[in-house]
């Protein structure tokens, strides 16, 4: 069975940072390009970064631009999302999606075939 499961997620306070990881099961992770969302309270989910299979293109909305970066570690099945600086605005719960992809391809918009299960990110003082 695919199965991704998110974990890092947390409380901390602004200007603070949290590592998430992505952990792939059931299929092996190089095969696929890898975004992660974030869907906050009474908003539209929201596409925030993607790396592509290899892990040589990575896509960032400016929302989160050089705040967050995106890698994977394709031999562990991980992709990993280091967020810095956060701030109230980036309070949402935090998802990671696989789809099948050309080699040097990844998009924010998706569309994305696998989904996981979140893991809530609270930025708050």
């Amino acid at each position: 069975q695919l199965q991704l499961v998110e974990s890092g997620g947390g409380l901390v306070q602004p200007g603070g940072s949290l590592r998430l990881s992505c952990a792939a099961s059931g299929f092996t992770l190089d095969a696929y390009a890898i975004g992660w969302f974030r869907q906050a309270p009474g908003k539209e989910r929201e596409g925030i970064s993607c790396i592509s299979r290899s892990g040589r293109t990575t896509n960032y909305a400016d929302s989160v631009k050089g705040r967050f970066t995106i890698s994977r570690d394709n031999a562990r099945n991980m992709v990993y999302l280091q967020i810095n600086g956060l701030k109230v605005e980036d309070t949402a719960v935090y998802s990671c999606a696989a789809v099948k992809t050309l080699p040097r391809v990844c998009g924010l918009e998706g569309p994305y075939d696998y989904w996981g299960q979140g893991t809530q990110v609270t930025v708050s003082s």
